[in-house]
C-alpha cells in the first residue's frame, strides 16, 4: 500500500494563484508548478501525432468530427448545435502531441498466443507512426490499418473505422487473426478522452469549455455520460455498438498528462479485463467478472462504440430508450438498507430471460404482476451486508449488471457509528502534550489504532476536515439518534478540548479556530514526543505558529455545527445535555459564525463545506427572538451572497475548481431570493452528480484529490462518496421540494444522501471515501474527512412520498402500502423526523419526537400523522409545517400551542395521532 503522500504537480490557474498562496499546501503546489512545470515539459516532448499532416472534417447527423490525417484520431468532436464547443481536449493538442498521450480513437490490448503464459501489451498511442489509410465507401467516413502504430510483432491485424450508421457516429475496431495459432485477448480497452483538463482555466472558462464524464459499468447496458461543467446544453452519451460490454473502467495511469487538482486523469472503456485481474488487480473483487476471448486463426471480431446526444442531463434516460438501450431505475437508489422495500424498474424492448444475484442470496427479487409497455417492475430486498450485483440476460444476448450496496437498517448504522466513535476512536490519554484529551480522534482501520501522529498535522490535530472529521461525525450523529452515554463524553470534549483549545475561548482571537492542535516543533517538546519513523520534513508538518493560524475559514463550520447540535439537544429534549444551558451553546454557534467572517475573511468570500449550518443557526436565532444577533449574522451572510451574485460561477475556493462551495452558495442564494444564481449553482451540481444504476456513482459528487489530504492511499483518484456527495445533496433535495414534479432531482439527491453512509463498515467505522481504481475497490483506511459528509446526512436525512406517472407510488426513506384511499408511509430513516409529501408539496419536520407513520388520502388530501411514544428525554414533540399555499393549505384538527414556530405536542406512552386537513379541498 502506498503510504507516501503524492503532491500533485499540475499547473494552477494564474487567476487563482493569489488565493492559493494563503494556505501552506498550496504555497508548495504553486512553488512546484513554477519551479518544474510539468506542462511545459509535456509541451517539449517530440511531436509524433502528425499534426503537420493536417486535419480532415466529417459532418454527421449530430456532430462535426475532426480527425488528424496521419493518426486518424480525434482532433475535435463538436455538436452541430454548438460548433464552438468541443467535447474533446482538441485545444490541448499543442501540449498532447507526443508518444504515450492517448487520443479518442486509440486502442489498448494485452495479448498472448494460446498456450503461452506471458501477456504482452500493445497500444496505438505508445509509439506513434502514421497509420495506413483505407478506402472510404458507403457508411465509412475514415478507416485505417493500425499495424504500423501497434508494432511489428502484434499477432493480429486491427483496422479502425469511423462510420455513420443510421445517422449515428460509430467508432469501430475490426480484429483479425491472420496467424495459424489462436490468440487470447486478455484485455481490450478504448480510451475515453474528453476535455476534463482544467489547467490554467478560470472558472468561467472551465464551465464554458470543459466536461466531466461518469461511467455506468453495466456490461452491454453500460454507457459513459459526458456533461459540460455548466450543466447546460446537450450531454454526450457513449454507448456500445455491437457486442462491446462496459466490463471495467481502467485509469490510464501511463498517460503523461500531469494529474493533480486541475486534472483527474483519463480512463478507458475496458471490454475485456482478465489479464489485468490476473496481475495489477489480483485479489480485488471487480464490478463485473473479468473476461478474455480467444480469437481463432482467421477469425474476425468487431468492437465498437456509438456517440449520441441527449437534449440535456435530465434527458439521458430518454436518450437511452430512444437508442434502444436497456434502462434500469432503482428506487430509492442502489444503497439499500435491509429494512427497506426497494423497487427496480427495467425498461427494454427485449424479453428478460434470466435474473441472477451475486453473491447468491445477497438480494431478493420478486417480479410484480402487470407490465406497462416494456416496463417491468421488481420488489427488491437487501439480505446480506455488502456489495451485490444483479445480472440480467435479455433475449437478444445482451447482459446488464446493476450494482447495489446492502447496508444495515439506518438505526443500526447509527448505533454502530456512535459506539465505534466513542470507544475505539475515543482519545483520553492523560497529559497529552497537545491537549487533545478527551476527544474523538482520527483512526486507521487497517492498523486498528488511533492516529495520534501524522506528517499532515491536521490529521492528528483535530481540525481541518481531515482531523475534525471524526469528532464532527460523533456530534452530528447525536442530532440523528441521541445517546445519553455518548453525549456525556462528547460534552466533555466540547468543554475541555473544543472550547479553549481547538477554538480560542479568550483573548483577541476569541472564537477563532486553529488549523491544528497537533504540530511539529521538536525543539520545544520533550524528547520522544515524535515518532522517528514518520517523515516530518514535509510542508504539511506545521510548526506551532502554522498550526495556531485561525485564518482558514473552512475550519469554522465544523465548530459551529458542534455548538449548534448541543443547543438543539439542550433546547428540545430533557436531560441529554446538562453541562451548560441552551443559551450558552447557541451563543457559541452564533459567535463562531461571526468569527469566520471577521478572523478568516479571505476564504469566507467562498462557499464553505457545511456552510448550511450558518443558515440553520440564523433560523434558530430568529425562532428564539435573538433579533440583534440574527440581524448581524444575516447582514454578514448577505454580503457574501451579494458578492456571489456578481460572479457567473461563484464556486471558488482554496482550489482552482471545487465541488464543495456550491452547497452553501445555493442555500444562501435561495434564501435571499437570488433565484438566478441558485439555478446556475444547481445546474453545475447536476453536471458532476449523476444518477445511474451503480451505488458507487449514483449521486456521487465529483472529488478526486482529497485522498492526498485525508487518506492513507494518497493519490489523485475519483473518490466514491467522499463528503461532497451528501453536502451537495442538501441543495439538490431542497430544489426537489420546490419542484416535486422533477423526480430526477430526488433520485440524484437521495443517491448523494445515502452515499454518506454507504461506506460505513459493519462495526461502524467511517472512511474518508471508497477507492474507485480497480486495483483497490475498497474503503480507504483513514477516517479523514468523513465527518463533513455525515453532516450532510444528519441535517438532511428524510423520507419522501411520491406519485409517479409510470412507476406509481414510491417512497424514499420509508416503506409504503396502499389501504383503500390511503397511502401509508412508515419511515425507515434513523431520525424519522422529516417527511415530504410531494402531492401536497408539504414538508413535515420535527425538532423533537419521531414519526412512526404518515398517511395521505388520495381523495380528500387529508394527512394522518402518528407520532412515536414519549421517552425519558423526549416528553413532547415539536412539529413544523412548510407548505406551498398555492398547492394546499393544511391545518391541524386540534388546537395546539406554538413555540418558536412549531406546534408543541405532548407525547404519551402510546402513539399520538393527528390529522391535517387541506382547507383548499373543502
Amino acid at each position: 500500500m502506498n503510504r507516501e503522500m503524492h503532491i500533485p504537480t499540475t499547473g494552477i490557474d494564474k487567476g487563482l494563484t493569489r488565493s492559493l498562496l494563503f494556505i501552506p499546501f498550496c504555497i508548495l503546489l504553486t512553488f512546484i508548478c513554477y519551479a518544474q512545470d510539468p506542462w511545459k515539459a509535456l509541451a517539449q516532448r517530440p511531436e509524433t501525432l502528425g499534426l503537420a499532416g493536417g486535419k480532415e472534417s466529417y459532418r454527421t447527423q449530430s456532430f462535426n468530427l475532426v480527425l488528424i490525417k496521419e493518426s486518424q484520431t480525434v482532433a475535435a468532436l463538436q455538436p452541430l448545435n454548438d460548433l464552438a464547443f468541443d467535447f474533446t481536449p482538441g485545444d490541448r493538442l499543442d501540449l498532447r502531441k507526443a508518444d504515450g498521450l492517448y487520443q479518442l480513437g486509440d486502442i489498448n490490448l494485452r495479448l498472448r498466443q494460446v498456450g503461452s503464459v506471458e501477456w504482452k501489451d500493445y497500444s496505438s498511442a505508445k509509439h506513434r507512426s502514421k497509420v495506413q489509410a483505407l478506402p472510404q465507401a458507403g457508411k465509412v467516413l475514415a478507416a485505417a490499418d493500425l499495424s504500423s502504430t501497434l508494432g511489428n510483432d502484434v499477432p493480429i491485424k486491427i483496422k479502425r473505422y469511423w462510420e455513420q450508421v443510421d445517422g449515428k457516429l460509430i467508432l469501430r475496431f475490426e480484429l483479425t487473426n491472420n496467424t495459424e495459432q489462436g490468440v487470447e485477448i486478455g484485455a481490450l480497452g478504448i480510451p475515453m478522452i474528453f476535455n476534463n483538463i482544467l489547467h490554467e482555466r478560470s472558472l468561467d472558462e472551465a464551465h464554458a469549455k470543459n466536461v466531466f464524464f461518469d461511467p455506468y459499468i453495466g456490461m452491454d447496458a453500460g454507457y459513459l455520460q459526458v456533461a459540460r461543467l455548466s450543466g447546460k446544453g446537450e450531454a454526450l452519451l457513449v454507448l456500445p455498438y455491437g457486442k462491446t460490454p462496459f466490463e471495467a473502467y481502467r485509469p490510464l495511469l501511463d498517460d503523461p498528462t500531469p494529474r493533480g487538482i486541475t486534472f483527474e486523469g483519463f480512463h478507458e472503456w475496458t471490454v475485456h479485463s482478465k489479464a489485468y485481474a490476473e496481475k495489477e488487480w489480483k485479489g480485488v473483487s471487480q464490478w463485473n467478472e473479468p473476461t478474455s476471448v480467444i480469437l481463432k486463426p482467421k477469425q474476425k471480431l468487431s468492437y465498437g462504440l456509438q456517440f449520441v446526444l441527449a437534449a440535456d442531463i435530465t434527458q439521458i434516460e430518454k436518450a437511452l430508450k430512444t437508442n434502444h438501450r436497456p434502462l434500469a431505475v432503482g428506487i430509492p437508489g442502489y444503497v439499500l438498507p435491509q429494512d427497506v422495500d426497494g423497487k427496480l424498474f427495467l425498461d427494454y424492448e427485449e424479453k428478460i430471460q434470466s435474473v441472477k444475484v451475486f453473491p447468491e442470496g445477497a438480494l431478493s427479487l420478486n417480479r410484480e404482476k402487470g407490465q406497462k409497455g416494456n416496463l417491468q417492475s421488481y420488489r427488491i430486498k437487501g439480505n446480506k451486508w455488502g456489495r451485490a450485483t444483479i445480472k440480467i440476460h435479455y433475449a437478444d444476448g445482451n447482459v446488464q449488471t446493476i450494482h447495489y450496496k446492502v447496508i444495515r437498517p439506518e438505526t443500526q448504522v447509527m448505533d454502530s457509528i456512535g459506539h465505534f466513535l466513542t470507544t475505539k476512536q475515543w482519545f483520553d490519554r492523560a497529559n497529552d502534550p497537545f491537549g487533545r484529551n478527551p476527544s474523538v480522534i482520527s483512526y486507521d482501520y487497517e492498523e486498528q489504532k488511533q492516529v495520534t501522529q501524522d506528517r499532515r498535522a491536521w490529521v492528528a490535530g483535530l481540525s481541518d476536515e481531515g482531523g475534525a472529521g471524526s469528532w464532527l461525525e460523533a456530534i452530528m450523529k447525536q442530532l440523528v439518534q441521541p445517546n445519553k452515554e455518548e453525549l456525556q463524553k462528547l460534552q466533555a470534549f466540547a468543554h475541555e478540548t473544543l472550547w479553549g483549545n481547538i477554538q480560542h475561548s479568550e483573548g483577541p482571537q476569541k472564537y477563532g479556530v486553529k488549523k491544528s492542535v497537533f504540530y511539529y516543533e521538536p525543539d520545544s517538546m520533550p524528547a520522544g514526543t515524535y515518532d522517528p519513523n514518520i517523515n516530518y520534513k514535509v510542508w504539511s508538518a506545521w510548526n506551532k505558529k502554522g498550526a495556531d493560524d485561525v485564518g482558514r475559514s473552512y475550519n469554522y463550520p465544523h465548530v459551529a455545527a458542534a455548538h449548534w447540535v448541543l443547543y438543539r439537544l439542550a433546547r428540545y429534549h430533557q436531560g441529554l445535555v446538562d453541562r451548560e444551558s441552551w443559551q450558552w451553546y447557541l451563543d457559541k454557534a452564533f459567535n463562531t459564525s461571526m468569527a469566520m467572517v471577521k478572523q478568516a475573511p479571505y476564504y469566507a468570500q467562498f462557499g464553505q463545506m457545511e456552510g448550511t449550518i450558518f443558515l440553520l443557526i440564523l433560523q434558530d436565532l430568529k425562532a428564539e427572538h435573538m433579533l440583534v444577533e440574527a440581524q448581524e449574522l444575516e447582514t454578514a451572510m448577505k454580503a457574501r451572497a451579494d458578492h456571489w451574485r456578481t460572479l457567473n460561477y461563484p464556486f471558488g475556493s482554496e482550489m482552482p475548481w471545487d465541488s464543495t462551495g456550491q452547497e452553501e452558495v445555493y442555500m444562501w442564494s435561495d434564501y435571499f431570493g437570488y433565484q438566478d444564481k441558485a439555478a446556475v449553482t444547481l445546474s453545475a451540481i447536476m453536471a458532476y452528480m449523476p444518477t445511474m444504476p451503480h451505488w458507487a456513482y449514483n449521486g456521487n459528487a465529483r472529488r478526486y484529490w482529497d485522498f492526498l489530504y485525508g487518506g492513507k492511499i494518497a493519490r489523485v483518484e475519483r473518490q466514491i462518496h467522499h463528503y461532497g456527495s451528501a453536502l451537495n445533496a442538501i441543495p439538490v433535495l431542497k430544489a426537489y421540494r420546490d419542484q416535486p414534479e422533477n423526480l430526477h432531482l430526488l433520485r440524484v439527491g437521495y443517491g448523494g444522501l445515502m452515499g454518506a453512509i454507504a461506506n460505513i463498515t459493519e462495526d461502524g467505522f467511517g472512511p474518508s471515501a471508497f477507492h474507485s481504481y480497480p486495483s483497490t475497490l475498497a474503503n480507504d483506511a483513514l477516517s479523514g474527512d468523513y465527518g463533513s459528509g455525515f453532516f450532510g446526512y444528519a441535517i438532511n436525512t428524510s423520507s419522501y412520498l411520491v406519485r409517479h406517472e409510470d412507476f406509481g407510488w414510491l417512497s424514499f426513506g420509508g416503506n409504503i402500502k396502499e389501504e383503500k384511499d390511503w397511502v401509508v408511509l412508515k419511515p425507515t430513516t434513523a431520525a424519522k423526523s422529516k417527511i415530504f409529501i410531494a402531492s401536497a408539496k408539504l414538508w413535515l419536520s420535527l425538532d423533537a419526537g419521531q414519526f412512526s407513520e404518515v398517511a395521505y388520502n388520495v381523495n380528500t388530501k387529508a394527512i394522518r400523522i402518528k407520532l412515536a411514544a414519549k421517552n425519558a428525554f423526549t416528553p413532547q414533540a415539536f412539529l413544523r409545517l412548510s407548505q406551498d399555499s398555492k398547492v394546499a393549505s393544511y391545518s391541524l384538527d386540534k388546537k395546539l400551542d406554538i413555540e418558536r414556530g412549531a406546534y408543541l405536542i405532548p407525547l404519551y406512552s402510546e402513539e399520538t395521532i393527528l390529522t391535517l386537513t387541506d382547507n383548499n379541498n373543502n
